[in-house]
C-alpha cells in the first residue's frame, strides 16, 4: 500500500524528530564500545552509520520537499 504525500510528510517528520536522535545515540554507542582503534575506522564507522539509517527510510523521504501533487492547482491570485 502507497502512503499518501501528506502521510509521508508526517512519517519523515516523525523519523527525523524522534527516530533520528535515538539513531545517533546507538551511533555513538556502537563507536564507544569498539573502543576507537583509529581515527579513520571512527570515522569509516560514522560515514557508515550516517549512509546506512537513510536506506530504509529511502521512499518516504523522496519528492518530501516538492509541492504536494495531489493538491489541486491554483490558477493564481484573484482567480
Amino acid at each position: 500500500m502507497a502512503l499518501s504525500y501528506k502521510a509521508r510528510r508526517r512519517w519523515a517528520l516523525v523519523i527525523l524528530l524522534l527516530g533520528l536522535p535515538v539513531y545517533i545515540i546507538a551511533a555513538v554507542t556502537l563507536v564507544n564500545v569498539i573502543d576507537r582503534p583509529s581515527l579513520w575506522v571512527e570515522f569509516a564507522v560514522y560515514v557508515g552509520l550516517g549512509i546506512v539509517w537513510i536506506l530504509p527510510f529511502k521512499r518516504i523521504f523522496t519528492g518530501i520537499g516538492q509541492p504536494d501533487p495531489d493538491a489541486p492547482e491554483d490558477d493564481g491570485p484573484g482567480k
